[in-house]
């Protein structure tokens, strides 16, 4: 395979390192912050209360989500708040809710997942081919513009091209238009593009409907059925040291 021009990556994963115990500690924060917030607005709610209200958001949120379509992270808050108490987003004044929204954003710089060790290689690999590399990424509870602050302090923004942020398109992957609108941005077609990631859905799935070529990289989801020709990746590796060689070998270069 050659004429490759163009990389996409996934974020969660192949270039940060989340795990439950951080997310469940961003989401504490979170929740700690929009209590103190309210209290100090003169409104009373139970942690109970505040836990069941972002459960509901998460839950909505992801409904969404599964049509391919997202939410701008103003709305995302706005909805937990309302789930808290119907119309409360209304009866706060806008200087709570900013901070209520600040304090959620936030959270992921406060508790921020590690960058992989292979990040920056990886990343300079593919650039010393002379290719153009894309992110392609779900937000979840995140907005992307903490997103830009989290890669510039990690020394990875200035490697990517595009940047498309779900929160920001209101498009989610698997869906085939935020990958479309990100090759349209690159300016390139999907053929020539390879597309990085982990998860089996939003990254292989939704990359080969698109028609660009994928790597998966293996240890963080798994192919329900590994005779399903929509499922198999182009390479699949076991790291992210393995991708930049990889790039390669598609590209048709030593």
């Amino acid at each position: 395979m050659s004429g490759i021009t163009t990389v996409t990556f996934d974020l969660w994963q192949p270039l940060l390192l989340d795990n439950r115990e951080l997310g469940l500690v961003r989401a504490q924060y979170r929740l700690d912050g929009a209590q103190q917030s309210l209290t100090a607005a003169g409104q009373s709610f139970t942690m109970e209360q505040i836990w069941e209200a972002y459960r509901a958001c998460y839950q909505r949120c992801r409904k969404i989500r599964e049509g391919h379509l997202d939410v701008g992270f103003d709305e995302q808050v706005k909805i937990f708040v309302d789930f808290i108490d119907t119309g409360l987003p209304d009866r706060l004044g806008p200087d709570t809710m900013e901070k209520i929204t600040r304090i959620y954003a936030d959270s992921f710089l406060e508790y921020p997942p590690p960058a992989h060790v292979d990040a920056l290689p990886a990343l300079q690999g593919i650039k010393e081919m002379g290719l153009r590399i894309g992110l392609i990424s779900n937000t979840g509870m995140t907005p992307g513009a903490t997103f830009r602050t989290y890669l510039e302090n990690q020394g990875m923004l200035g490697y990517f091209d595009v940047l498309t942020f779900s929160d920001e398109v209101k498009l989610s992957k698997p869906g085939n238009e935020i990958f479309m609108m990100t090759l349209r941005s690159l300016g390139a077609a999907p053929a020539e593009t390879v597309h990085v990631g982990d998860h089996i859905q939003n990254d292989v799935l939704g990359a080969k409907r698109c028609g660009l070529k994928t790597v998966w990289i293996t240890g963080f989801s798994e192919r329900e059925d590994p005779d399903d020709p929509e499922t198999e990746p182009d390479v699949t590796v076991d790291g992210l040291g393995a991708v930049a060689p990889a790039i390669a070998k598609l590209a048709g270069r030593s």
